[in-house]
């Protein structure tokens, strides 16, 4: 063992006592011992313990109230408890109380050692988890924003007003605007911490598999369920669901959501069992929803019980000097991570993430500060390791000619928009992650356009 424990041994048998201590001493552990279970409990309730070895008879009080006192007050403490032959029916009560689990007498006591070992491990497992998620309410609190922009300190200020609640979020903005930390951090600073946090990305998956994914399904629900499948809203009881790129979700399944959000139930895929949840929504989008109510793609009652808190976050290329503090916020991060002595920026550098669009906003950024600081040699930063500004300039000209070439001065932006979308689109034989490329969007907003201006794939 690789560090020392300590156990407290409750039994009103002394021999019972000193037997079980010397096999702890045997093991490098620390014993105390009490002799009923009055000052069992209150040596419990004072002391530092590792595992309490508890008999289920004792004088003053009953083993099970020990037991119900210790959870009371240390819930993670391990109890294992001693019972004697043929009191099977109360062990399990123990059990259901919190015990770790039980032994019955007569026993070995290399069987009682096992039972020891296997608590203390998943004591450390428990200490572990309780650390790490300590270790995340430090990374997503909110003193741990960055940037100075107006907007983005307001957007906080509302998430750290409701993350205390229950109250469904819906946070707005473009691809890789920090939505899904801003969640996390609502998540992590809020009553459910200790609960999990689950995400599902609503555009990776078609209908029928996402309704699966969300609500679960039973075997023989369709082809290929050759088991019952858990879905994310029951995994995520007693904690938080992030339902990103919510705008891409289907009717049929947006009807479900809704009965999720107004009675906290569902029915798996091919199943008739109710299954009842408390799971607090927060959903993402990059997408115009009002718009897709207009275009009858998505339901106004969803989007009313899903914008109790509303919650937009801006741009990067809106953020003035953000750019810069994330810029050297992620050289920290890089830098310590390969071991590179890069510290600064030039100012050309400086000069081109100031001017670059972004329109992977910090997402981009971070990939591009990565890209630099694996690709430079000495201290500085230069254009040369961001690798910016060829690519944008080419791309900007290329857009500039077509676009004096192409379109008459009494057309709308809109359908300059449409015209442009299209030509591109054919240009890239309507291959639409490089088309999404050169018009410098990620592809779901590529899809929404071609939705939006009614485009088809020649046959």
């Amino acid at each position: 063992m690789s560090e020392s424990k300590t156990v407290l041994i409750i039994d009103d048998e002394p021999g019972m006592r000193d037997v079980i201590s010397r096999m702890f001493a045997d093991i490098g552990c620390d014993t105390a011992t009490a002799p009923d279970g009055a000052s069992g409990l209150a040596l419990a309730e004072q002391g530092e313990f590792d595992l309490v070895i508890l008999d289920m008879s004792l004088p003053k009080m009953s083993g099970l109230n020990v037991l119900n006192g210790i959870k009371e007050d240390k819930p993670d403490l391990p109890v294992i408890m001693v019972t004697a032959y043929g009191s099977t029916q109360t062990a399990i009560e123990a059990m259901r109380l919190g015990a770790y689990d039980y032994i019955t007498k007569p026993f070995e006591l290399d069987e009682l050692q096992m039972l020891a070992e296997r608590a203390f491990e998943q004591s450390r497992v428990i200490d572990e988890n309780h650390f790490l998620r300590g270790e995340l309410r430090k990374k997503y609190g909110f003193d741990n924003i960055i940037g100075s922009n107006n907007d983005v300190q307001s957007a906080y200020v509302m998430a750290a007003q409701v993350a205390k609640s229950n109250a469904t979020v819906l946070v707005l903005g473009e691809t890789g605007t920090g939505k899904e930390y801003l969640a996390r951090a609502i998540h992590y600073q809020s009553d459910r911490a200790d609960g999990p946090f689950i995400k599902v990305n609503c555009a990776a998956l078609p209908e029928n598999l996402l309704e699966s994914e969300l609500f679960g399904h039973e075997k023989g629900a369709f082809t290929n369920a050759i088991a019952r499948h858990i879905g994310r809203f029951e995994v995520a009881n007693r904690g938080t669901i992030l339902l990103d790129e919510i705008g891409e979700i289907s009717p049929s399944v947006q009807t479900k959501l809704l009965r999720v959000l107004q009675e906290k139930q569902f029915e798996r895929v091919g199943g008739s069992e109710t299954l009842t949840v408390d799971v607090r929504v927060i959903a993402a989008t990059n997408r115009n929803l009002e718009e897709a109510i207009d275009n009858n793609e998505f339901r106004d009652d969803l989007l009313y019980r899903l914008n109790v808190i509303q919650i937009e976050l801006p741009p990067i290329r809106e953020r003035g000097e953000d750019v810069l503090l994330f810029a050297r916020h992620f050289l920290d991060i890089y830098a310590d991570e390969t071991g590179k002595r890069v510290k600064i920026f030039s100012d050309d550098a400086i000069a081109e993430l100031q001017s670059h669009s972004w329109p992977g906003n910090i997402r981009e950024l971070e990939n591009a500060i990565e890209r630099a600081v694996i690709l430079c040699n000495g201290e500085t930063i230069r254009p040369e390791h961001l690798r910016l500004r060829p690519y944008q300039q080419s791309r900007q000209a290329k857009a500039q000619d077509s676009l004096q070439d192409s379109y008459p001065l009494t057309a709308s932006l809109r359908d300059m928009e449409k015209i442009h979308i299209e030509r591109v689109l054919k240009d890239r034989n309507w291959n639409q992650s490089s088309t999404a490329e050169s018009l410098g969007i990620d592809r779901k907003t590529l899809r929404n356009k071609i939705r939006e201006f009614g485009l088809e794939k020649p046959a």
